[in-house]
């Protein structure tokens, strides 16, 4: 009975780490959508017509109101599931290079660039003298994908990857990484919108070659809507990313310095990376290796206090380690499992810590079964022993400290 109780306790850890790593504005994206779609399933609505982008009805009835209802409105639930596991890597690291703000104009953005070059291709092929058509001005388009594909073309030319993996099958050159994406789609549900994924492509080529920096504002711009009332109760939250203005362009910089990695969505396919719902436990915060590729990235509010905890509750489990350890090995004192000599101000550090913990000697020792079911769930191997060392081999006890450890 007790293993059960320990799986129950780590799928809602996982969970719960796994949301709470999602930045503000992507994961109140992911809500709004899937809230929507629920909502139309309870009710019984599927007058999707009424809220799609329709070319026709744009440009005859002035509804300029579906630019933005298409792109949250879901057709079905694989359509929103797809759609919202793909935003997740792709809005999360975008958010944290750009901040919550300048990312939600830029989505803003995207969706009227998106719904412009649609109603002109469409006005296009109707209207051309050699052979009109009038089934683009009739199509109705809805979903979030078209943002998605600008999105890629974006995360694409800052990640310095020279090729891309399309679904982890094979590689192709990063420059043709949309279009194959692209093509794929299309050839594997022929019912999704050609003309509204070329747009979003189109869109994020457009802002990545620096044509949209006309309608982009200066930094200014975010810093004052972020110390706005409105905004206030958002930019408390600790999931927010307040813009920092570093950067005097206001604008993410393109074609980085080539072969340097990013974190988050740039590992290669978008299929790969939807396992990324699996937290993985954070023992820094992003690397500095990130830092001449987009300057004025944003940070989240609240993370000194984090680093800072973070090192104590390393400081303290080393410690007890130490302290579980010293009777047996006196001579092993100043080396940590890794067997890396500590520096004189780190020792001194774990020698104040370790003097504040009571001395417990252990004659517990944990199977190499228990530990592998902790160390499973996402927690370091040199945490989980001392955990259950002091838990006494209770899973459900060590699973409590290393929680709140984490």
């Amino acid at each position: 009975m007790r293993p059960n109780i320990v799986s129950e306790a780590g799928l809602q850890t996982r969970l719960r780490q796994w949301w709470e790593s999602i930045p503000f504005l992507t994961s109140a994206v992911v809500g709004v959508c899937a809230t929507i779609y629920l909502v139309c399933l309870l009710v019984g609505y599927d007058s999707f017509y009424e809220v799609c982008f329709s070319p026709s009805d744009v440009v005859s009835r002035f509804q300029v109101y579906r630019i933005f209802t298409s792109i949250i409105f879901h057709g079905s639930i694989l359509h929103v599931l797809f759609n919202m596991m793909a935003l997740v890597p792709l809005g999360s690291e975008l958010e944290r290079i750009m901040g919550t703000v300048r990312l939600l104009y830029m989505i803003i953005l995207l969706a009227i660039s998106n719904a412009v070059l649609h109603l002109l291709i469409a006005l296009l092929v109707s209207y051309n003298p050699i052979h009109p058509s009038q089934y683009l001005m009739d199509e109705c388009a809805i979903g979030f994908s078209g943002i998605l594909f600008s999105m890629i073309v974006i995360e694409t030319s800052l990640s310095g990857h020279q090729s891309r993996s399309v679904f982890g099958l094979f590689n192709v050159p990063a420059k043709w990484y949309a279009w194959i994406l692209l093509v794929v789609f299309q050839v594997v549900m022929p019912n999704v919108s050609l003309l509204g994924h070329l747009c979003g492509i189109l869109s994020g080529f457009a802002y990545t070659y620096s044509l949209l920096n006309f309608l982009i504002p200066g930094t200014s711009f975010y810093s004052k809507i972020e110390a706005s009332s409105l905004f206030s109760s958002c930019v408390r939250r600790p999931k927010f990313i307040v813009c920092t203005g570093g950067n005097p362009s206001a604008f993410i910089p393109t074609y980085s310095t080539q072969g340097t990695p990013s974190s988050g969505f740039s590992a290669g396919s978008i299929w790969r990376n939807l396992s990324s719902w699996i937290p993985q436990r954070e023992t820094s915060v992003q690397s500095a290796q990130d830092g001449h590729m987009f300057p004025g990235r944003g940070r989240t509010l609240g993370s000194g206090r984090g680093t800072i905890s973070d090192a104590d509750s390393e400081s303290n489990l080393q410690a007890r380690l130490l302290d579980n350890s010293n009777s047996e090995r006196p001579s092993d004192v100043a080396v940590i499992g890794t067997g890396q000599n500590l520096s004189d101000g780190r020792q001194a550090t774990l020698n104040n810590a370790a003097a504040e913990i009571p001395v417990h000697h252990q004659d517990y020792v944990a199977s190499e079964e228990e530990i592998q079911k902790l160390v499973s769930m996402g927690f370091e191997r040199t945490q989980v022993e001392v955990a259950l060392a002091a838990a006494d081999g209770d899973l459900n006890v060590a699973v409590e400290i290393l929680s709140q450890q984490g």
